[in-house]
């Protein structure tokens, strides 16, 4: 489920972080269900609980989890989630077409060699 690459040049705590949203997102983890404890997916993923807590902050931070003292990280419920994703993927795409414009390369264009 969730895997560490140590060749990738991002942190440990950003790769979980990543995973976690895309398992989110694809609706391999529903709302309100509980995630592995800190240590259990530390031990896991052989890591540092540390890093764990690191990328469970940052999830709660960025709305894809909420904790409940004593009882542990569950996933938040929120239909907006994908939403602000698709946003956040429109804003790329947009960027992406209008540095392509810069160059010379009109938004059709590179719209039908994707295609």
């Amino acid at each position: 489920m969730i895997f560490i690459d140590f060749k990738d040049s991002r942190p440990i705590y950003e790769q979980i972080t990543e995973r976690i949203k895309l398992l989110i997102l694809k609706g391999v983890l529903e709302a309100d269900e509980q995630l592995p404890s800190v240590r259990k997916l530390a031990m896991d993923l052989s890591t540092n609980p540390n890093t764990v807590q690191k990328a469970y902050a940052e999830l709660e931070r960025q709305g894809f989890l909420y904790s409940v003292k004593g009882r542990g990280n569950y996933v938040r419920g929120d239909i907006s989630l994908k939403e602000k994703k698709r946003d956040e993927l429109r804003s790329r795409i947009e960027l992406i077409l209008n540095e392509a414009e810069e160059i010379g390369i009109s938004k059709k264009e590179l719209l039908e060699d994707l295609l």
